[in-house]
């Protein structure tokens, strides 16, 4: 008798062959590899990130260096001939330091027309006191405007009420000296009708382009540096032109650059006197609020550190060897006249006080214009703006002449 056995199938008939086949569980080497991977990749792709951001981050705070190192200045519009009837002649010469070419127009005083004696005393002024200015705080408020004389406020009718007999050249010079992201034009300050006004009053005017303005081959901006060595070019022109008397009139950063300037002056580049309206000093905080201008949300840090670091790629001048500092602490030879507005967001009138504070020349003074803007001094009050102006070119006037004699 034969017995056959005949395997048992589990429950639900599970067909043979069909079994999983059987697997061994994985090494821990190998687990310990494949999560070293996983990390890995982690880290590259965060190292990947982190590269961007740090790239778009420095092309960003670079690309803003690189604006404020060559700024967008439209071109010349016109010419003093077209806009006020003004003969001029197209000149250029290389800058003190010789780095620069500088381009500018010389405007040579009215002559068989109305213009200023050298002793234009009786100007309708707000003080006949020299100052102009309380005996306080040596600041005046743009309060004061209407004991300011009657008038159009038309720098040319101003210029006729100024008026004195023509004379046949002049040996004053006035020098402008334009703000930051304009050229000589300076339209909103308005330059032509400075120009027209002066040029009535018996001034030789000269305009003229810093170098990142230039109507020729434009340069980096440089906080001053390199302008300072155009201005003094400029006064020097001035004074080979046979001006015995160089006044330089600034605005914003030209303001700031005279100053700058004034601390460098020898016998052929000497200035009398400055005329400073809104004056701007480079510093990292003044940068900064211009900057905000533009993007106002961008932070102060990591922001300024980084494009105080960069601007020297592009400008090839170091913004703290600027001298700012010295700038500020001196008590300049020649007279000032220092012009601010309290509602000023691009230079601070606390800078303008500080610098005003600490003049000691007689004929030295200060204006702060409540409520004033950035370089609009002259669009508020233009009356009180010119007669002020007027006045203190004429005592400067007086004073030269006096030691002169």
């Amino acid at each position: 008798m034969s017995t056959t056995i005949t395997p048992m199938h589990p429950a639900g008939g599970l067909t043979p062959g069909l079994l999983p086949p059987y697997t061994p569980a994985p090494a821990p080497v190998e687990q310990a590899a494949a999560g070293n991977r996983r990390r890995h990749a982690a880290l590259a792709v965060l190292s990947a990130f982190v590269a961007l951001l740090l790239f778009v981050t420095l092309a960003f705070h670079g690309y803003v260096a690189w604006v404020i190192a060559h700024p967008y200045v439209p071109a010349l519009t016109t010419n003093p001939l077209d806009a006020k009837g003004l003969a001029y002649s197209d000149v250029a010469f290389p800058s003190q330091s010789g780095r620069t070419i500088v381009h500018g127009w010389y405007i040579p005083a009215a002559s068989g027309a109305a213009a200023g004696s050298s002793a234009a005393g009786d100007v309708h002024a707000a003080s006949a006191s020299g100052k102009v200015a309380s005996a306080d705080s040596g600041n005046v408020s743009a309060g004061h405007a209407g004991q300011a004389a009657s008038g159009s406020g038309k720098p040319a009718a101003a210029a006729q009420d100024l008026a004195a007999p023509a004379q046949a050249q002049s040996n004053r010079t006035v020098v402008f000296s334009h703000g930051y992201g304009a050229n000589r034009e300076e339209t909103w300050v308005p330059m032509y009708d400075l120009a027209e006004l002066l040029h009535g009053l018996h001034y030789n005017v000269f305009m003229f382009d810093y170098g990142y303005a230039s109507s020729g081959k434009r340069t980096p901006a440089t906080g001053g540096q390199e302008e300072s060595q155009q201005l003094l070019a400029a006064v020097q022109y001035a004074r080979s032109q046979g001006a015995g008397e160089v006044v330089v009139w600034g605005f914003s950063m030209g303001a700031g650059t005279a100053l700058q300037a004034a601390l460098q002056t020898n016998g052929t580049d000497r200035i009398d006197a400055m005329l400073l309206d809104s004056l701007f000093l480079p510093s990292s905080d003044s940068m900064y609020n211009n900057v905000r201008q533009y993007l106002k949300d961008i932070p102060r840090y990591p922001s300024m550190p980084l494009i105080t670091w960069m601007l020297p790629f592009f400008t090839g001048v170091q913004l703290d060897h600027l001298p700012v500092k010295q700038v500020m602490q001196t008590d300049y030879k020649m007279p000032l006249f220092i012009m601010h507005g309290t509602d000023d967001a691009m230079a601070s009138v606390s800078t303008a006080e500080a610098i005003a504070s600490d003049q000691r020349n007689a004929l030295s003074r200060s204006w702060v214009v409540q409520g004033g803007k950035h370089e609009l001094l002259f669009r508020m009050h233009p009356k009180e703006y010119i007669q002020r102006a007027a006045l203190f070119l004429s005592q400067v006037d007086a004073a030269y002449q006096a030691q002169s004699a």
